[in-house]
């Protein structure tokens, strides 16, 4: 059995914003409203993108008509799984029940020593 870090991301949709700071704010508040008091050992962080053009890393925002689309990083470490398949399982369940109807994928996996 190992420890290991899982990075999940999420896209969030908030609607009549006037600015996209106020967009990130709102999804990452909302987020952490929906994960505690059950997930709140889970750290919510803006998502990066990296530019296809300069190669470097831009926030995973975007407003357009006053409605952001805001792409987050949710960590969390899981104790005690079989496999990095089944920590990824185990993250998904445990982030997934309190952020219903929100997609999430698997960023990455991190064996923690």
């Amino acid at each position: 059995m190992s420890d290991y870090r899982v990075t999940l991301e999420s896209a969030w949709v908030i609607r009549d914003v006037d600015t996209l700071d106020d967009g990130i704010g709102i999804a990452i508040a909302e987020a952490g409203k929906r994960l505690n008091p059950k997930a709140k050992f889970v750290e919510i962080e803006i998502g990066q993108a990296i530019c296809p053009f300069c190669e470097n890393e831009l926030n995973n925002a975007l407003l357009v008509a006053n409605v952001a689309l805001v792409g987050l990083s949710l960590d969390m470490k899981v104790f005690k799984a079989e496999s990095e398949e089944h920590a990824e399982r185990i993250a998904k369940s445990v982030v997934g029940a309190s952020l219903r109807d929100i997609p999430l994928k698997v960023i990455e996996v991190e064996l923690i020593k």
